[in-house]
């Protein structure tokens, strides 16, 4: 009984693992890593789109396996390592699920690249194998352990490439190798914007307010956050390593992260241009966001650093999701408070025209981050799941596109002009605003 439930246990858990590949997206690098005593029946290494002119490339060393309490010797060949693409993936499944004790390296659905029987013999238990993929598709590279009650320690290295017209090593997957490019235009369109705004903000000085100093920052921190995405991706295509440009991605990430949502919640509670203070409530807002963009920032590190070879992967790509969601729903509240706060100021001021206008304002600005956060976490996940492996650049170009529209319109919104559209006063207009004010509209 207890045999079989393991058994079910396992084979649920490589089930799991399998759905899980179908979700995630694809990773390059050249790789090395390090699994000490692990007793997982799949582990992911990589997933890769390959051109037709694929290789892949695996070095396993000091490979050693320890036999947990009550269990018995295992058969070599029931550890190896497999590529599996997506097209196979479900009668895969259904053969694992029509019998528990099957194991996946029998598989006649999947390419078996070598199991422990090729090692060398200890104490190196090495093997150093290359392969062709010569149908282009999009794969995972899995290994696999059958042998229940068993441990697994190794060194893995593994290198997986796309041959260039050139006979030139193409690192990134058959879908991202044109992303350096496209990270390099938006740079260059923020450092543009990034100008513009300057001399706006230079050509009013009188109009200018804290808040406008900050967004500045944002704009800089993007446009700098881009250029290092775009050399980091750069030097992985070429090179199959960061060189460091990496860590400096991460880091303008999280400024720029902060930034974004900081900037989102002081325009939505009208600091510096409307009131120079802050509320509590508006105060532990932002006591929420900062910190959990932190963690949410630590998240994306090691989602993106490691890979989903650790066993905690996907519990920290659940909380990245999980802070994500909170932060989200939190910036909308000061932008909620803003507008009702400004509905019952508007019974009682006298100055309908001036508090339409604002209410117009923000009202709109709602809308737009509404959409933004529509579009960023919900339809671009959708490009990116249902997109074809050899057009995934296709979500990150919706990505960025969607980001730049909102910068420009609420920075458009909120720019420094003497003579803001939104806070005109026209005394003509004071009695049909009056009536627009009593409508529900503005209602939440």
């Amino acid at each position: 009984m207890a045999m079989a439930m393991a058994k079910t246990t396992r084979s649920f858990a490589v089930v799991v693992l399998f759905l899980f590949t179908f979700l995630s997206t694809s990773t390059a690098e050249i790789k090395s890593l390090t699994i000490n005593s692990d007793s997982r029946p799949m582990i992911l290494f990589e997933k890769f789109g390959f051109n037709h002119k694929g290789h892949v490339s695996i070095s396993v060393s000091s490979v050693s396996v320890a036999v947990l309490a009550s269990g018995v010797e295992p058969e070599s060949s029931r550890l190896g390592f497999f590529l599996l693409n997506e097209e196979t993936l479900l009668q895969v499944l259904m053969e694992i699920q029509q019998n528990p004790s099957f194991c996946v390296l029998e598989s006649h659905y999947i390419f078996k690249l070598f199991t422990f029987r090729d090692l060398s013999p200890p104490p190196l238990a090495s093997v150093n194998r290359s392969y062709p993929v010569t149908s282009p598709n999009e794969y995972s590279l899995f290994f696999a352990n059958c042998a229940p009650e068993t441990a697994v320690s190794m060194v893995v290295r593994t290198e997986v490439f796309n041959l260039d017209s050139d006979g030139s090593r193409d690192y990134l997957s058959a879908g991202q190798t044109q992303l350096p490019s496209l990270f390099f235009l938006f740079f260059i369109a923020y450092l543009a914007f990034f100008g513009l705004w300057v001399y706006l903000c230079y050509a009013n000085k009188r109009s200018v307010h804290r808040i406008h100093f900050l967004m500045a920052g944002l704009l800089l921190m993007k446009a700098l956050n881009l250029i290092c995405a775009a050399e980091d991706k750069h030097y992985v295509k070429v090179t199959g390593l960061p060189h460091g440009w990496d860590v400096l991605f991460y880091i303008f990430q999280f400024i720029r992260v902060v930034l974004l949502f900081t900037v989102i919640v002081l325009i939505g509670t009208g600091w510096s241009f409307l009131k120079p203070f802050l509320q509590d409530r508006e105060k532990k807002v932002l006591m929420i966001v900062i910190p959990l963009q932190v963690l949410a920032n630590l998240a994306s590190v090691v989602i993106g650093e490691t890979g989903p070879f650790i066993k905690d992967w996907v519990t920290w790509n659940q909380v990245f999701l999980l802070v994500d969601i909170i932060c989200c729903c939190a910036i909308i509240f000061p932008i909620v408070w803003s507008i009702r706060s400004l509905r019952e100021t508007s019974k009682t001021d006298g100055k309908a025209s001036r508090n339409l206008a604002k209410l117009t304002l923000f009202r709109q600005f709602y809308i737009v981050v509404i959409g933004y956060l529509y579009f960023t976490r919900i339809v671009v996940f959708a490009l990116r799941t249902i997109a074809a492996y050899k057009y995934q650049w296709v979500s990150n170009a919706a990505e960025e596109t969607a980001s730049l529209a909102f910068y420009i319109v609420m920075f458009y919104m909120f720019r420094p002009v003497e003579k803001n559209e939104y806070f005109v006063l026209d005394e003509e207009e004071e009695e049909a605003a009056e009536m627009a004010l009593r409508d529900e509209e503005f209602e939440l």
